[in-house]
C-alpha cells in the first residue's frame, strides 16, 4: 500500500504502510529529520489529534503539565480520531507514561515519531513494554520516485525536500549545519561540538570503507576511543549504520572490521566536500555502492525482512559488497561492461556457501548471465529488488 507525501514540486508515493500498521498497533516511527515523517502523517491522518513537540507553545504546555494530553484525549471520547500523533517524542519522554496509561485504560492507538531513539533508550524512558511496534522512514527510494534521476541522487541524495530543491547544495548545507551538528550537540550527545564537526567530515571521507579508529582519530585530532563512541552516536541517532562482515566462510578467513555508511548519499557527499561527481570517476563508484546500500536497507526494513545485511572481505582481499543472509551476494560495479575480472569475489564466496543469487549491479545496458552470475543494469536490479525477487 502506498501513501502520498507531497514535496515542493512533486508528489511521492511512500512505500511504508503506516496506515495499515497503525490500524493494528501503536507505533514508534523513527527517521532522521527531513525524511518526511510529519508530512506523511498529516497527509495520511488529517483528522487525528496532532501534538508537535517542535512547537514551543505545545512543548511548554505539555512539559509543565503532562497530564493535559490525557485530559484532552479523554474529553474527546468517541470523537477522538485514531491514531493520536505525537511528533518528536524524544523531546519529552515523560509523555510516554501518559501514552502507556491511555493505551491500557482507553485502548487508544498512537504514532510516536522521533528523529533519534537514542535519548529514549539511554534515558530509561518508558518504551511501552511491547505495546508499540517500531517502524522507520528512510529518505526516498527509487520505488517512490517516478523516473528517478540516478546522477541527481548520487550527487545530492534522496531526502524529499532536497531531491525536489532548486538549490540542493544550499539546502544540504543548512541541513548539515542545523541538524547534524547543532541539534545533536543541543541534545547533550556530544560535549565538544568542534571535535564532532571535524569527525563528521573525516567520517564522510571514510564512508563505505573499513573503519580504522586510530587513523580517523589522527585525521580528526580526536582520541580513537572517542571516535568509536562518535560512530555509535551516529548509529543511535540514525545518521549512519555500521555494516558488519559476513563470517561464515571456513576456507578463506574473513576480516572482523566493520564498514560505515551514512544514511543518505547527499549528506555524506556534502560533509566530504564532494560535488559534481561524474560517471567513470573513482568517486562515482563509491557513491554508486553507497546508493545501493541505502536501497537494500530500506527494502529489507519496509518489507519486514529481518535477514542480516553484511559484506564479505577476506584477509587475502577477496570481497563481495553485500550479502543478504547467506543466500544472496551482490557486487556493485559502476562500469558499463562487466567482465570476468569483476566476478572474482562472487565466485570465491560461491565456493564457500550455497548462494541462491549471485548478482553484479552495474551500468550495463542489458541484463546478462555469465555462468550462474546475473549481471543486472541498476534499473533492472532495483525493479526486481522492490518486486521481492531476491528477498
Amino acid at each position: 500500500m502506498y501513501l502520498v507525501y507531497y514535496g515542493l514540486t512533486m508528489q511521492f508515493a511512500r512505500y511504508l504502510d503506516i496506515k495499515g500498521d497503525s490500524s493494528k498497533r501503536s507505533l514508534f516511527l523513527f527517521g532522521p529529520r527531513l525524511t518526511g515523517k510529519t508530512a506523511l502523517l498529516k497527509k495520511t491522518f488529517p483528522e487525528s489529534p496532532f501534538y508537535n513537540l517542535l512547537l514551543a507553545d505545545v512543548f511548554l504546555k505539555l512539559s509543565q503539565h503532562p497530564q493535559l494530553i490525557r485530559e484532552e484525549l479523554t474529553a474527546m471520547g468517541s470523537g477522538c480520531r485514531e491514531p493520536v500523533i505525537i511528533d518528536e517524542i524524544q523531546k519529552l519522554p515523560i509523555l510516554l507514561d501518559e501514552v502507556h496509561n491511555l493505551i491500557e485504560d482507553k485502548g487508544l492507538r498512537f504514532i510516536l515519531t522521533g528523529s533519534s531513539p537514542r535519548k529514549l533508550k539511554r534515558g530509561g524512558a518508558n518504551l511501552l513494554g511491547g505495546r508499540a511496534w517500531t517502524r522507520h522512514l528512510f529518505p526516498l527510494v527509487t520505488k517512490e520516485i517516478p523516473n528517478f534521476d540516478l546522477n541527481r541522487i548520487l550527487n545530492f541524495g534522496a531526502l524529499p525536500v532536497i531531491y525536489n530543491s532548486d538549490d540542493p547544495e544550499e539546502d544540504l548545507a543548512a541541513y548539515v549545519g542545523n541538524y547534524l551538528t547543532e541539534e545533536i550537540h543541543a541534545e547533550g550527545v556530544v560535549r565538544h561540538i568542534e571535535n564532532f564537526s571535524r569527525f563528521l567530515q573525516t567520517a564522510a571521507l571514510c564512508n563505505t570503507e573499513l573503519l580504522n579508529f586510530e587513523g580517523i582519530g589522527n585525521d580528526a585530532q580526536v582520541p580513537p576511543r572517542t571516535i568509536r563512541e562518535y560512530f555509535f552516536i551516529l548509529q543511535d541517532t540514525l545518521i549512519g549504520r555500521l555494516l558488519v562482515p559476513f563470517n561464515k566462510t571456513k576456507k578463506r578467513k574473513a576480516i572482523s572490521t566493520s564498514k560505515f555508511y551514512f544514511f543518505d548519499v547527499g549528506v555524506s557527499n556534502f560533509l566530504a566536500g564532494r560535488n559534481n561527481i561524474q560517471p567513470k570517476s573513482e568517486l562515482y563508484g563509491k557513491v554508486f555502492e553507497h546508493f545501493i546500500f541505502t536501497e537494500l536497507c530500506a527494502c529489507l526494513d519496509y518489507t519486514k525482512n529481518r535477514s542480516p545485511l553484511t559484506f564479505w572481505r577476506t584477509q587475502q582481499q577477496d570481497e563481495v559488497d553485500f550479502v543478504i543472509d547467506d543466500k544472496v551476494a551482490i557486487e556493485v560495479k559502476a562500469t558499463s561492461l562487466v567482465t570476468e575480472r569483476h566476478l572474482k569475489g562472487l565466485k570465491k564466496l560461491g565456493e564457500e556457501v550455497t548462494l541462491k543469487h549471485k548478482i553484479v549491479v552495474s551500468l550495463d545496458s542489458h541484463p546478462r548471465l555469465i555462468g550462474d552470475i546475473q549481471v543486472l543494469p541498476v534499473t533492472v536490479f532495483l525493479e526486481r529488488l522492490w518486486g521481492k525477487d531476491f528477498i
